[in-house]
């Protein structure tokens, strides 16, 4: 395999081989801590603009189940991994994860130390990154931006029936996870999904029991015209939302957010009751 380099902003270099797609890229360094669920993580469009390096050592596995995807393409920029699994074994299993790169024009590195990348993160925040064949990055690490993250992952909408239904909920698609869709189906709900373009008066004008606000990419607060529809929306239909969904349900009614130093991202993160002191694992990714 051929060599190339991740660059961090900092300064540090990781020296490793190349996998999946051939190119050099710039993206936000991020990790995720997800023992299993790589297809999940690679085909979330929350990861949107995004460099994403996984904690746990050997990816590929059980391969590459598409019924399993969140989405049909991967948005992000590009993955790194520690060892990647060129022959997996599953049943279920279509491909390897290489060649599944290869297709989506995802860039892959391997070979590297994800454990020091990820201390590395810790220390320093969230960072940017490149990805180059050369140690001298081509890219402006200090000056990249994930632009235009919600505008680039969102649908166009749809309509998804569930058996015995029994509720009709509207989703406005920030970049939604295909498990939101099958979870409000399985719970009774008929589910319409609207683009992130959507304007306050077509969801009201639908009549639905319930707006549901998907996770997604980006910085919330540069979702403006989303905002302002949600000011529109608040007292007027019950709301819940996830992730980036409830970032900007928050900023429509006066709150803040701001960003955390390294983020949470991976399906076992624990989240503590402070009145009964039960630790719950969750799944969570901002």
């Amino acid at each position: 395999m051929e060599k190339i380099y991740l660059i961090l902003e900092n300064g540090k270099i990781f020296e490793g081989k190349s996998f999946g797609a051939k190119g050099e890229t710039i993206g936000e360094l991020v990790f995720t801590t997800g023992m299993t669920g790589y297809l999940e993580t690679l085909t979330d469009p929350s990861y949107y603009g995004q460099i994403v390096v996984q904690t746990f050592p050997m990816i590929g596995n059980y391969g590459i189940i598409p019924q399993d995807a969140e989405s049909f393409a991967p948005a992000l920029r590009a993955y790194v991994v520690r060892d990647f699994c060129s022959h997996p074994s599953n049943f279920r299993c279509q491909k390897d994860l290489n060649t599944y790169l290869k297709e989506n024009n995802v860039i892959g590195i391997y070979d590297v130390d994800t454990r020091e990348i990820t201390r590395t993160v810790r220390e320093y925040g969230v960072m940017n990154a490149a990805i180059s064949f050369k140690k001298e990055t081509p890219f402006e690490l200090k000056n990249y931006k994930v632009k235009n993250a919600v505008e680039s992952v969102t649908s166009k909408g749809g309509f998804y029936p569930a058996r015995n239904a029994v509720y009709n909920v509207a989703l406005i698609d920030y970049g939604a996870k295909a498990n939101i869709i099958r979870e409000l189906n399985n719970n009774s709900c008929n589910v319409t999904v609207f683009s992130s373009e959507v304007k306050a008066e077509e969801i009201l004008d639908g009549k639905f029991d319930a707006l549901m606000l998907s996770n997604g990419p980006g910085d919330p607060k540069e979702n403006l015209f989303q905002i302002e529809q949600l000011k529109k929306l608040f007292g007027k239909i019950p709301i819940f939302g996830i992730c980036l969904g409830h970032q900007l349900l928050a900023l429509a009614t006066g709150a803040d957010t701001g960003k955390l130093k390294y983020g949470h991202r991976g399906t076992n993160q624990p989240v503590k009751d402070l009145n009964t002191g039960k630790v719950f694992i969750t799944s969570q990714n901002h």
